[in-house]
């Protein structure tokens, strides 16, 4: 594919975006395995200035008020009339540079600079659509978001254009099948051929026509919930307001299965019945509902077979780490069996306490709607006991953090008028001690009025380096250049030089979204929750990952990474939170913080959890199998056969959860990745950072080694380098299996993309 922009994706699954592109124990928290040397430096005046930006009560946007600018600085980006011109200007251009690609055989110079094109290409047309993407779930005026999806489904019909464009497709075969311009590429420059020509097989380039599949909404359903069997709820919230109605109204209660009142009976009701009602509610689907799944999944691997691969699975992971499904499995396979130990003790703990509920004699089995009930989720905590964080103190912390392992510090700075599109939204420079600025974060982290809800990270604008782009080649059209003028302004706002480094590149730009309650003068700053903390500094390892992988290459920057390699920058950040001397960097004087040693709680739901991802991923690896192609598949045998011979908890007869599975639609083939990262990062944490987590000289490996490739160079060969294990490399069925013996860390959060 000519652009890819799944990095936002995987930050929003819920809204795929269109590709071009047991036991209860407690345990001494494990602090270091020797002594730690390095000396904590005392927070600069940038780092309190970030406490008083983000803490006190906005009165109005902070604007330079001689500066009046578009959005991101970009002059011309002052009206939704203006991104519309921008979004046409845009197509134009690309229609231009596509055509330049396609004459590239009549020439043996242009022949070299074919890679570079498509790259330009790629970064041309992600520009405007990633930055589409942020206005139309951030900007709170509907006219720049009714233009911003506009321009985003014209400029994303391109794309999907040139996903089949065997033009294309036949001058990249010529450029990979001519032995002196491939021994001419860069590693990096390699690879990057190498992502497009992948990308072109796997969109069927040789079918006549693609072949839709989609995913079509579920419908709601309702249960009845009789009063007498709320009886006796532990919930005294809402719980109690459940009741009160009953009482008054003598009449069933409607619950909607996935609503709070759903999920409070699960973790709150004794009786077991409306227990049982609600996860057979919760978990059961139409016919309807399975066809169509089923249909999606047949038609995956249908195309997989015209393309030429045995399944879908196998299609998908040829450019990921695994490789191919049997890795995937050995992964797997490994992981479940070292799980399954520790998650059935945890189980028969659950047994124990249903046991003394019901006053049993015999060990009772545990059902699945047992789980939230005997073992409620809990809120995570902090390793040791900490004052209120707000969330100034928390932005202190991470650039003292960053200063301390990579030299990189983050600076608040002042807005143009025009620049940000709500006076919420705070700018950062990223700042490099050798280099100076190296990109700029947006930080739009407070809830308001018609802003999407959750934690993300856009990736605006990408690395690439623009000197050496060529524009004198492009094709031009007589009468032309005023409109193609708004995309080149736009393009020539991005470039920079940075100190000491020759030549001249796009630097990133990367805005998180949250939403955090706002400081106000009744309540003071943003004190954030625990489990807000882990959001904040797992959306930072995404960010820092765009700030440091600066590469020549668009298409390899920062996160564009392969999906089973992507989240490891971020898992990481989060452990670095069960260090209590990175929690004292929270706090000017910090010494109390550090000098701290913690008791932490193992919820043993944890291990029946992490189990059953593991088995999830099995079950995306069938769904996406040759196995369902096969006469009589039915994807509900499948899901109750893998849980009757596999998990812990018995299928319960009659569901179907696999149509709520919605992770098989975003995450075809891959849903392995994010366990996959989680026990790649926890090695990386106990083998580098965790005695000394502050140490300049593991940042700078971890940064050399892994960051700045961005997705560069195989990510085997990363790892092998920052372990210093060099019987990785090669990314194997026995490094599969090595990564599946590494114990996945608790502490972190699960599902967050």
């Amino acid at each position: 594919m000519i652009a890819r922009i799944a990095d936002n994706a995987l930050q929003k699954i819920s809204r795929p975006v269109p590709r071009f592109r047991g036991y209860l124990r407690a345990h001494k928290l494990g602090l270091a395995r020797r002594t730690a040397s390095t000396l904590v430096r005392p927070p600069s005046p940038d780092d309190a200035e970030l406490v008083s930006l983000f803490d006190r009560p906005q009165t109005g946007q902070k604007a330079s008020p001689l500066f009046v600018s578009g959005i991101f600085q970009h002059p011309q980006l002052t009206t939704p009339a203006a991104f519309s011109e921008l979004a046409d200007s845009t197509l134009v251009r690309a229609q231009l540079l596509t055509e330049r690609i396609l004459r590239a055989r009549e020439s043996r110079s242009e022949l070299f600079k074919v890679i570079k094109n498509l790259d330009r290409l790629s970064d041309l047309l992600c520009g405007v659509i990633d930055l589409s993407e942020l206005l139309r779930n951030a900007h709170p005026d509907t006219r720049w978001v009714d233009c911003a999806t506009e321009s985003y489904e014209k400029l994303c019909e391109f794309m999907n254009v040139l996903n089949t464009h065997v033009g294309l497709y036949e001058v990249l075969h010529t450029v990979l099948h001519d032995p002196e311009i491939v021994k001419s590429l860069s590693q990096e420059a390699h690879q990057t051929a190498l992502i497009f020509w992948r990308d072109f097989e796997k969109s069927a380039i040789k079918l006549p026509q693609n072949k839709g599949r989609d995913l079509y909404p579920f419908r709601l359903r309702f249960l009845k919930i009789k009063p007498s069997e709320l009886e006796g709820l532990k919930d005294r919230g809402m719980g109690a307001r459940l009741q009160r109605q009953a009482f008054f109204t003598q009449k069933d209660l409607l619950v909607y299965p996935g609503s709070h009142q759903a999920h409070m009976i699960m973790r709150a009701a004794p009786d077991e019945e409306p227990r049982r009602k609600v996860y057979l509610a919760a978990h059961t689907s139409s016919t309807e509902q399975i066809e169509r799944l089923e249909r999606l999944l047949h038609a995956r691997a249908q195309l997989s077979r015209l393309v030429g691969w045995d399944s879908y699975a196998g299609m998908t992971l040829s450019d990921k780490m695994a490789k191919t499904p049997e890795n995937v499995n050995h992964f797997l396979g490994t992981s479940l069996d070292r799980t399954t130990l520790v998650a059935r003790k945890a189980l028969h703990t659950l047994s124990l306490r249903k046991q003394a509920h019901l006053k049993s004699t015999n060990l009772p089995i545990i059902q699945a709607w047992d789980r939230d009930y005997y073992c409620p989720p809990e809120p995570p905590a902090p390793p040791v006991p900490l004052p209120p964080l707000s969330l100034g103190r928390v932005f202190m912390g991470l650039s003292r953090l960053f200063k301390h392992l990579y030299g990189i510090t983050l600076r608040p700075v002042d807005v143009a008028s025009g620049e940000v599109w709500h006076s919420d939204v705070h700018k950062l420079e990223v700042v490099d001690e050798d280099r100076g600025v190296v990109g700029w974060i947006y930080a739009d982290l407070f809830a308001r009025s018609g802003k999407s809800c959750g934690a993300a990270h856009y990736t605006v604008r990408c690395s690439r380096r623009t000197d050496d782009d060529d524009e004198a080649g492009d094709l031009r059209i007589p009468g032309t250049d005023e409109f193609v003028r708004p995309s080149i302004e736009f393009e020539a706002t991005k470039r920079h030089r940075l100190r000491g480094e020759h030549g001249e590149f796009q630097l990133p730009l990367v805005v998180l979204l949250c939403d955090f309650a706002p400081p106000s003068v009744a309540r003071g700053p943003t004190v954030l929750e625990w489990h807000e903390v882990q959001t904040l500094f797992h959306e930072m390892g995404h960010a820092m990952h765009s700030m440091i992988g600066r590469t020549e290459y668009h298409n390899v920057a920062g996160t564009r990474c392969a999906t089973d390699f992507v989240e490891l920058p971020s898992i990481l950040m989060e452990h670095f939170l069960n260090s209590p001397k990175v929690l004292s960097l929270f706090d000017a004087d910090g010494s109390s913080i550090i000098n701290q040693t913690g008791n932490h709680h193992e919820d043993p739901c944890r291990y029946i959890d992490t189990h059953n991802n593991i088995l999830l991923s099995v079950l995306d690896q069938i769904y996406h199998s040759a196995t369902v192609l096969e006469p009589g598949f039915d994807s509900t045998s499948a899901l109750a056969n893998l849980y009757n011979t596999r998990g812990l908890i018995p299928h319960a007869p009659g569901t179907s959860f696999q149509t709520q599975f919605g992770h098989l639609f975003g995450y075809g083939a891959t849903y392995y990745s994010y366990l996959f990262d989680r026990a790649i990062a926890s090695r990386v944490w106990r083998k580098i950072f965790s005695a000394d987590p502050l140490n300049r000289e593991l940042g700078d490996k971890y940064k050399q080694e892994v960051l700045r490739y961005g997705g560069g160079r195989d990510p085997w060969l990363m790892l092998s380098a920052l372990l210093d294990a060099p019987e990785l490399e090669v990314g194997d069925a026995e490094a599969m299996r090595e990564v599946g013996r590494w114990r996945m860390e608790d502490g972190v959060v699960p599902e967050r993309h």
